[in-house]
């Protein structure tokens, strides 16, 4: 497995390290190897089996930026006034000195590239947990070179799935930074995309988009996920206001739309008043409503009658038509739910309360299985 270095924020991989002096190495004819200050050798071109850690004895404490030692050119990699590595180029000549010189160039510069992405990734998990005060947003956001005025809008991609690495590569070869899009994670459960979009986006535009990443990782990674969306944010500081509303779609569309993969903070509709309501406020409400009748009861049949007939408005002819029934067996059994809750789906202020309590009831057994 890779190994990855952890040097005050900085994050390089010893592949990448051994790819860069591989290369080096098949342009120049000139052997490296590279050490980390604990005097672990990280990579190493083929010829280079007679070096070890005892040559940077003394060199790392030492001032000097490079000696030569034996055979051997040492040089160290600094990055902002911290030492990363020490490479050793070998050979005491001019050359020799000159490849290891660009060698130190390329690491600083990946140390730098890594570090820089690794800052942006600990800002926007900080962002959107409202770990940061207002000047301190500005300031890194500045610093990392993050736009501070722009639209954007925050995706929640719901994995619940071991190939949560698979996801996030396929996410990035969607999305990138160059475009002003960022990946991000702050749980197991879910990775965050914190998308850069027009100013005037309508909400199909971000709609498609969330339907886009559904389709691709069900083809891709052959995953069933979840994606919610937030509100369009014209600032940073924002972000996490965005972030937010996605977090509360997705847990309302678990409740209320089951059987939505994209659910967007904007139609949540009454699904969300109702999330929002203390539990002892609608037991009160179901107990007024139905006293000692217990909605749950109701058999598969008679919900998907009401689904049916609400979905087509309270057109009875048309219900009917679709559920293979005659108009009056529609009648029937929708006398007999009147009678059982007093209740008559074909007035549209008892329909309303109906489909109000069936969300609570929803909502209410949600609650219990999370108790659970």
């Amino acid at each position: 497995s890779t190994s990855v270095l952890f040097n005050g924020g900085n994050m390089l991989s010893s592949q990448i390290i051994q790819t860069n002096i591989d290369e080096l190495k098949a342009i120049t004819k000139v052997d490296l190897c590279v050490y980390d200050l604990g005097g672990i050798l990280l990579a190493k071109t083929t010829d280079m089996s007679d070096v070890n850690s005892a040559l940077l004895d003394g060199f790392i404490e030492s001032p000097a930026d490079s000696q030569v030692i034996g055979n051997h050119h040492l040089l160290k990699v600094w990055d902002e006034g911290e030492l990363l590595y020490v490479i050793i180029a070998k050979g005491t000549s001019e050359d020799a000195y000159m490849v290891g010189k660009i060698a130190v160039c390329q690491l600083q510069n990946l140390s730098i590239a890594y570090k820089e992405k690794f800052d942006r990734n600990n800002f926007f998990q900080n962002l959107l947990l409202d770990n940061m005060l207002l000047v301190d947003i500005y300031n890194r956001a500045k610093k990392l070179h993050v736009e501070v005025t722009c639209p954007r809008v925050v995706y929640l991609i719901e994995t619940k799935s071991e190939k949560d690495g698979m996801i996030s590569e396929l996410l990035k070869g969607m999305f990138t930074s160059q475009g002003g899009d960022y990946i991000t994670a702050i749980d197991e459960s879910n990775i965050i995309l914190i998308k850069n979009v027009e100013a005037d986006s309508s909400y199909k535009a971000l709609e498609e988009t969330a339907s886009t990443i559904v389709a691709m990782m069900n083809t891709e990674a052959m995953l069933n996920v979840k994606v919610s969306f937030g509100t369009v944010v014209q600032e940073i500081k924002d972000v996490s206001k965005s972030y937010k509303e996605a977090k509360m779609a997705l847990d309302v569309g678990k409740i209320f739309y089951a059987e939505k993969d994209v659910v967007a903070y904007s139609t949540l509709g009454i699904g969300r008043l109702i999330y929002q309501l203390p539990v002892n406020l609608c037991k009160i409400f179901i107990d007024e409503i139905f006293g000692d009748n217990d909605l749950s009861d109701l058999d598969e049949e008679t919900l998907t009658t009401i689904q049916k007939f609400f979905e087509n408005n309270l057109n009875v002819s048309e219900t009917s038509r679709l559920l293979f029934v005659h108009r009056n067996t529609l009648a029937y059994r929708i006398e007999k739910l009147q009678k059982s809750t007093g209740l008559d789906l074909r007035c549209f202020e008892d329909a309303l309360t109906f489909k109000i309590a069936l969300m609570v009831v929803n909502y209410m057994k949600y609650l219990e299985s999370m108790d659970y």
